[in-house]
């Protein structure tokens, strides 16, 4: 059964036709960064960046270098679309795509991790076989058929993307609408909608809608007889997010998978009727076998495994923020909140506590970060130890915090007479600094 449904052969149209919209819509990530200004806020600006923990080796390039590091991520992207020495060029962007989003989480953003994931397996699927500069440069590589797992894998992955982005949203503030309340206040001023957000009943809609769409879209893609409807269903919604939260290319990527739920007919007959139509659907077992089994059994496991690791962490993790990421908990919930730091010199008897000027060392989009999330704190902390290790001063670092979760009270968030300078931080559990409060 595992060879039927893994080894069949099916026509490969649809991936054909997802390399192409995927190749584009890299690229355009790529020079959007460029253009938008979000290279100079995020890796320019900065005197630092906030690395993930444990990859402080990735910094950003000096100068004008991550303009040319992006550009090159764009010219990789339309090989990728065209289908020019793919697998170098699928490479190319996932290495260089991996190391900018491992190098800042300052605009941390789940969508990025899934751009990561896909482009991985990108790599790995035959996706260069037909309608590609290298299929007509090497005609023996032609393939007009694919085996079904090249399908069923990002049918997989999706699914657990938007499994546990419906379930992390059970959750009160959420099913009472006051998270999508606080999120519309926002767009008041967007022109001909603005207004419109701001009623109780789009609050509800939005919150009830965004639960219920996320946990059966895949099915009712999957389903032959919702399949038009649940796509149509799909295009308002990306459509909406892609307007009113602006987060670029990801909404038209996840319109792009569609193709890998309608009938194979369907997409080349639309997309690719000048090529053969494969209908075969022969049972071909490869020798790779049993390294795929492995490998997908890691992998979906993993995947699986990520988003629940909060729960044997302790604390809520809307307040302490520790299993957030990796998880699919998108959009979830507003933070904001203070955070100063103050210094103490060791060798100055009378342990004046001296606060520090975060202005001198941040930018504005670092500041806000800085303010509720407890990994980047930690950072600060050990960047401030190292700047005065080499002026030959041994300091200590103590936070002053209140954090609010979706405009609730504030409340402390850090333990005050903790030395964050010289604390390690708990990768696998809590740190027990992050102050925890008994819901």
């Amino acid at each position: 059964m595992i060879n039927r449904w893994l080894f069949t052969k099916i026509d490969n149209s649809a991936l054909l036709v997802f390399r192409v919209i995927f190749g584009f819509l890299i690229a355009a990530e790529a020079i959007g960064a460029i253009f938008t200004g979000w290279i100079e806020k995020t890796l320019i600006e900065p005197q630092f960046t906030f690395t993930f923990i444990g990859f402080e080796f990735l910094q950003p390039l000096p100068g004008n270098g991550m303009y040319w590091y992006y550009a090159f991520m764009g010219i990789l992207g339309l090989l990728v679309m065209v289908g020019y020495k793919y697998r170098w060029s699928m490479t190319g962007y996932t290495v260089l795509w991996a190391g900018v989003y491992y190098m800042q989480k300052t605009s941390y953003n789940n969508h990025y991790y899934l751009l990561l994931l896909l482009c991985i397996f990108m790599i790995l699927l035959p996706a260069h076989r037909y309608f590609s500069i290298d299929a007509r440069q090497h005609p023996k590589i032609e393939q007009i058929s694919m085996p079904r797992w090249c399908s069923l894998v990002i049918i997989v992955q999706l699914w657990i993307v938007y499994t546990y982005a419906s379930i992390a949203k059970l959750y009160p503030d959420w099913l009472d609408a006051t998270v999508a309340k606080n999120l519309m206040a926002s767009k008041a001023d967007y022109p001909i909608i603005g207004a419109w957000l701001q009623y109780h009943w789009t609050h509800v809609t939005i919150a009830y809608t965004g639960i219920f769409f996320d946990l059966l879209i895949i099915p009712l893609l999957l389903y032959k007889r919702t399949r038009f409807y649940a796509f149509f269903i799909s295009i308002f919604f990306h459509l909406f997010n892609s307007i009113v939260f602006q987060i670029g290319i990801f909404p038209y990527l996840s319109l792009a998978f569609s193709v890998f739920f309608f009938n194979t007919t369907t997409i080349h007959t639309i997309f690719l009727k000048k090529k053969t139509y494969y209908a075969n659907a022969e049972v071909s077992i490869p020798s790779y076998k049993k390294w795929l089994l492995g490998f997908l059994i890691i992998w979906f496991s993993i995947q699986v495994a990520l988003p629940v690791r909060h729960w044997l962490i302790p604390g809520d993790v809307l307040w302490t923020e520790e299993g957030h990421k990796l998880s699919w908990r998108m959009m979830l919930r507003s933070r904001g909140g203070y955070t100063n730091f103050y210094i103490v010199d060791q060798q100055d008897p009378d342990k004046k506590r001296i606060k520090v000027d975060k202005s001198q060392y941040l930018s504005a989009k670092q500041l806000r970060t800085i303010a509720t999330k407890p990994d980047a704190m930690w950072q600060f902390a050990q960047h401030l130890k190292k700047e005065y290790t080499a002026q030959g001063k041994n300091i200590s670092v103590y936070v002053s915090s209140k954090v609010s979760i979706n405009r609730k009270p504030a409340k402390t968030f850090i333990d005050p007479k903790v030395d964050l300078a010289n604390v390690t931080w708990n990768y696998f559990t809590t740190n027990p600094w992050i102050v925890k409060y008994d819901e």
